[in-house]
């Protein structure tokens, strides 16, 4: 059974700082693209950050030099870092697992994040 556990959110105030993980098991995420998606209310679930298998990372623009994706593989582990926050950050974050060349994607049950003051 596959299955991917989203931590670390919360609230925080404008310019703060959260790290986000995503704890999988039932995958070995060294095969996997990972991303993390972000819904806010009444808007569309969008891409903010991903990384391929070798490294290479891709972000939304809107978090670009503020948001950090990376892996930790031994640990089947993603994070997602996030700094200088504001109050369109807030959503609830995803992580997302995709295998492509096996139609294999999976999803986090997702993590509240709140920016406000």
């Amino acid at each position: 059974q596959v299955q991917l556990v989203e931590s670390g959110g919360g609230l925080v105030q404008p310019g703060g700082s959260l790290r986000l993980s995503c704890a999988t098991s039932g995958i070995t995420i060294s095969a996997y693209a990972m991303a993390w998606y972000r819904q806010a209310p009444g808007k569309p679930r969008e891409l903010v950050a991903a990384i391929t298998r070798s490294g290479n990372t891709n972000y939304a623009d809107s978090v670009k030099g503020r948001f950090t994706i990376d892996r930790d593989n031994a640990k089947n582990t993603v994070f997602l870092g996030m700094n200088s926050l504001k109050s369109e950050d807030t959503a609830v974050y995803y992580c997302n697992a995709v295998r492509a060349t096996l139609s294999r994607n999976y999803w986090g049950q997702g993590t509240q994040v709140t920016v406000s003051s």
